[in-house]
């Protein structure tokens, strides 16, 4: 069967997704990219917050089209599935299975009843087929939260945290890098609990160790740390070990005490600044990646100026802001005092264009520095390769670095770049050499 698939959200979303295109593809079923060509269309949604509620819906809609023509079945999974799947089954008859995430072990069966087709039930257990660039990947280490933050729905959808035993994790990646894969992103909603709940104590550190030993690795890359579990020995651990980048991505979503607190968010502004102090004093070069939270209910004006303040004192390298939203379940839904609109959408540009001068600023340190860069694609207006430095993570949020050259280079390659400009969020420069 032909079948075309559609994937939302994030990138642990996106790990599902890979993990449904290994199962299709070992039970001989034809993945198509022409949505006109499609005899099913199977949609993996996210839920997390408002906009990715609207994404999902409207995609859903819009594919829902393709059944006029060759398109037989349309089936959404994903967490707006596990979310909403009463609702949605009552007031979308044109999908014809929503399927929750708590399924995923059933997921060959479901499928073949849909489809008419035969598909074992093997979902997670085949080779992973990578939906973008081969070189590089991400490793989700562990699903689902205990972290209990009053914002978030995570734990409602995707339920407690458990943790992929380790030597699981060092099979897969062995695997994907036997395939290609140069660069793994370590990614779960808490990368630094990873281990807890299996081994009664973290087990980051030894993972990313046994990790930096596999050969064909180059980077290692590690994404959402959660600042309470960020200890000294991790630290100095990660700076003995040479594929793992000093890049930490530590989500601190606000920088004032009491909101923080409201957030049900564990530490202080003043822990969260000794860990990025640690950092700093550790790595020659690291860089330290943010996310805030603006609009939480009971936020002042004089509660946003102590976080602009916070993130002045910090000079985050790379930050992303966003407006809270209000979700249904969880403990901030029923807070009093809600920030109006016009204030939520004021500090968020004024967050983000402080944020914009001291990003500029920390880029123009790189001038007339060399980088290793990763080549992946070519702009043919402005005549540059793209590529990513160990400052910029693969999601597109971090910026990239232009590559100026009269020589052809290799997609998925390493080379050597002089930095001698600086954009806002990106760098150029002149292609130095192969690495």
């Amino acid at each position: 069967m032909k079948i075309g698939i559609i994937s939302l959200g994030c990138s642990k979303n996106l790990v599902d997704t890979e993990n449904l295109l290994g199962l299709l593809i070992s039970n001989d079923q034809e993945i198509v990219t022409d949505y006109n060509d499609a005899e099913a269309i199977i949609i993996n949604t996210c839920g997390f917050i408002e906009p990715a509620k609207v994404e999902a819906i409207n995609t859903i809609l819009e594919m829902s089209y393709y059944k006029k023509d060759k398109c037989k079945y349309l089936i959404v999974m994903g967490c707006l599935a596990q979310r909403y799947q009463k609702e949605l089954t009552e007031e979308m008859p044109e999908v014809d299975r929503f399927i929750g995430l708590y399924e995923y072990n059933n997921l060959g069966t479901i499928l073949t009843d849909i489809l008419k087709v035969k598909i074992s039930n093997t979902y997670g257990k085949n080779t992973r087929v990578l939906s973008g660039k081969p070189w590089m990947a991400y490793l989700r280490i562990a699903d689902g939260c205990d972290n209990r933050c009053s914002y978030c729905a995570i734990p409602l959808i995707r339920g407690k945290y458990v943790s992929t035993p380790l030597e699981d994790l060092i099979k897969e990646a062995k695997q994907l890098a036997k395939n290609g894969v140069k660069e793994l992103n370590i990614i779960a909603q808490d990368t630094t609990r990873y281990g807890l709940d299996l081994y009664n104590e973290r087990k980051l550190l030894e993972l990313l160790q046994e990790l930096n030993q596999i050969e064909e690795l180059h980077w290692i890359r590690v994404l959402y740390m959660y600042p309470d579990e960020i200890d000294d020995s991790l630290i100095e651990g990660m700076s003995k070990l040479d594929k793992v980048l000093p890049y930490f991505d530590i989500p601190v979503q606000y920088g004032n005490d009491k909101l923080l607190q409201l957030m049900n968010r564990r530490g202080n502004v003043n822990s969260i600044v000794n860990i990025t102090t640690k950092i700093r004093e550790t790595f020659i070069n690291s860089v330290l990646r943010t996310t805030i939270i603006v609009g939480f209910p009971n936020e002042t004006e004089n509660d946003f100026k102590e976080t602009l303040e916070f993130i002045e004192r910090v000079k985050w390298d790379k930050l992303g802001a966003f407006i809270y939203s209000k979700e249904e379940d969880t403990l901030a839904y029923d807070m009093d005092n809600e920030v109006e609109d016009y204030l939520k959408v004021d500090r968020l540009n004024r967050l983000m264009d402080l944020q914009e001068s001291i990003s500029k600023e920390k880029n123009k340190l790189y001038i007339n520095n060399t980088l290793e860069v990763l080549v992946e694609s070519y702009d043919a207006l402005t005549q540059s390769y793209r590529g990513r430095s160990f400052l910029n993570a693969p999601d597109g949020i971090d910026g990239e670095v232009w590559i100026y050259t009269s020589e052809s280079l290799k997609f998925g390659e390493f080379v050597q770049v002089k930095i001698t400009k600086v954009k806002n969020h990106d760098l150029l420069g002149e292609y130095r050499g192969r690495i």
